[in-house]
């Protein structure tokens, strides 16, 4: 998404029904709620895929995250959103599995957070415009990973809450 273009998104309420459309830009500004919908890629021996955003992203330039994903579109489901964003920035096509939502409070704004998962089985072809560096890591180095002060605040709290889930 580049600067000054209007992305328009559905914003929410409490329960995460829809009030009406908005420019997400308008909704992070006034702290409305709207949603997000992100993906958590494994590959076949159970790795998670972290990637650092690039230097020039407008959201969090420069940080890590083991979460793929952005706003979803008007009229789109959390998981059709999902599957979008991992083609847009991995290539990936895939059907990625629904895991939860909550309502995160978020370091910019407020928004209801789908996570999903998928196992990816092919090669991956990042988008070097939202991608500037990933790799696979074990669980028990994404733990470390995530206490990074250069994490996504946002991700730390969708993985505390993924790992809670597992256990």
């Amino acid at each position: 998404m580049s600067a000054g273009r209007i992305e328009l998104v559905e914003r929410v309420d409490e329960r995460d029904e829809v009030l009406g459309v908005v420019d997400r830009g308008e909704a992070i500004r006034r702290g409305w709620l709207h949603r997000i919908a992100t993906v958590v890629c494994r590959d076949l021996g159970g790795r998670v895929l972290v990637h650092r955003r690039p230097d020039d992203a407008s959201r969090f330039p420069g940080h890590l995250n083991w979460m793929l994903g952005g706003a979803t579109e008007v009229g789109e489901s959390y998981e059709d959103a999902a599957a979008r964003e991992l083609a847009e920035e991995l290539g990936v096509r895939v059907r990625p599995r629904f895991v939860f939502k909550y309502r995160c409070a978020g370091a910019i704004s407020p928004y209801w957070l789908g996570l999903h998962e998928v196992v990816v089985t092919e090669p991956v072809a990042p988008d070097s415009s939202e991608i500037a560096w990933h790799d696979w890591l074990t669980e028990a180095e994404l733990v470390d990973v995530v206490r990074d002060r250069a994490f996504v605040p946002d991700a730390r709290e969708a993985f505390d809450r993924y790992r809670a889930l597992n256990r």
